[in-house]
C-alpha cells in the first residue's frame, strides 16, 4: 500500500493524518496532541516525535521517512531557519533539521497558507482549477499560490504574502508587523474592529459589527461594512491583475462574511480587473479545519 502522511504544526494542537494515496479522501489515521507551546522549543520537537509514533502504532505502518508540515511561518531559503511564527520560540530555530533529527522523517515544509491552498486546490473548493490561490483574511492575511497542484514558494519563501501590499498608506490602520495601510492592517479583523472603534467611539468584535451593518441600525457598522467590500475588491483586483488565478478560495473568520460573495462585490472587483469580463471563481473553502493537515500531506503527494 502507497500511503503518506502529513503534519499541521498549529499554535495550540499538533495534528497528523495518514492518507492511502489511493483513496486520499478516505485517512488511516487522523491524531492530534497539544502543542503547548510555552513549554519551548525543544518540547515542540519532543511532541511532533510522540505524534509521529502515535500514528505508526494506530496504523501498524512505519511513518514514512518523507512527509509533509504546515508551518506557522516560513522556512528561509537562506538560513534554513524559522521566521513570521506567531508561535514565537520556533523564530530563528533550524525547525527542518531539528525535527528530521528527532524522527528520521525528512519532511518537506510550507506555511500553512500554503497548505490550506494545496489541500483546496487538489481536495476541495478548487479541485481541479489549474492555478488557485488561498486567501487567509482572519486574525491575520496571508495566501498561498497553487500553480498545477503544486505549491510556488518564491525566492525568499514569501509567495502568497499579498496581507503586506499596502492598500492605503494614508488609513492610519497598523498590521501585527508595525506595517501601515496594508492589507493586513485593513483587511484583518482586529483591523475591521479598530476602523469601526475609531469611527463610533466603542469597541466590539466583527460578528457584531456585520449583525448591526445588516440590520441598519448604526451607520458606524454600516460603514464598517462597505470599507470591507470595497477594501477585499481592491485587494482581490491587485491579485487577479498580478497572477491572474482561475480561483480564490476564501478561508479564514473574514472570509467567512457573505457579502465578500455577492454580485456587488463580484462588480467591484471586475471594475478594477484589466479584462472585459471577470471569469475567477470566489469559492468557499469545503475542507474546514481539515485543510491544513490534508494540505501538509499533500506536498508529498
Amino acid at each position: 500500500m502507497a500511503y503518506i502522511a502529513g503534519i499541521d504544526l498549529g499554535g495550540t494542537k499538533i495534528e497528523g493524518i495518514i492518507l492511502d494515496e489511493r483513496e486520499p479522501d478516505r485517512p488511516l489515521c487522523r491524531l492530534r496532541v497539544p502543542t503547548e507551546r510555552d513549554l519551548g522549543y525543544e518540547h515542540i520537537l519532543a511532541q511532533i516525535a510522540s505524534l509521529c509514533g502515535l500514528m505508526s502504532k494506530a496504523t501498524s505502518l512505519p511513518f514514512p521517512t518523507k512527509a509533509g508540515m504546515g508551518t506557522p511561518g516560513v522556512i528561509d531559503p537562506e538560513t534554513l531557519t524559522l521566521r513570521n511564527s506567531n508561535t514565537q520560540c520556533l523564530n530563528g530555530q533550524p525547525l527542518h533539521e531539528d525535527v528530521r533529527r528527532g524522527t528520521g522523517v525528512d519532511f518537506v515544509m510550507a506555511n500553512d497558507a500554503n497548505c490550506f491552498a494545496l489541500a483546496e486546490a487538489t481536495r476541495g473548493a478548487a479541485r481541479g482549477c489549474e492555478t488557485v490561490f488561498g486567501v487567509i483574511l482572519g486574525t491575520g492575511v496571508g495566501g498561498g499560490l497553487v500553480v498545477n497542484g503544486s505549491v510556488l514558494n518564491g525566492c525568499h519563501g514569501i509567495a502568497g504574502e499579498w496581507g503586506q501590499l499596502i492598500l492605503d498608506a494614508d488609513s492610519g490602520l497598523v498590521s501585527n508587523y508595525g506595517t501601515v495601510g496594508t492589507v493586513e492592517a485593513i483587511l484583518s479583523g482586529p483591523g475591521l474592529e479598530k476602523f469601526y472603534a475609531r469611527r463610533s467611539g466603542r469597541a466590539l468584535p466583527l460578528k457584531d459589527i456585520v449583525q448591526l451593518a445588516r440590520r441598519g441600525t448604526d451607520a458606524d457598522a454600516q460603514a464598517t461594512l462597505a470599507h470591507l467590500v470595497k477594501n477585499f475588491a481592491k485587494g482581490m483586483s491587485m491579485l487577479i491583475n498580478t497572477l491572474d488565478p482561475h480561483a480564490l478560495v476564501l478561508g479564514g473568520g473574514v472570509g467567512n462574511i457573505d457579502e465578500l460573495y455577492s454580485e456587488a462585490t463580484r462588480r467591484e472587483v471586475a471594475r478594477l480587473v484589466f479584462n472585459p469580463v471577470l471569469h475567477t471563481k470566489f469559492l468557499r473553502p469545503t475542507l474546514g479545519d481539515s485543510a491544513g493537515v490534508f494540505g501538509a500531506a499533500m506536498l508529498v503527494a
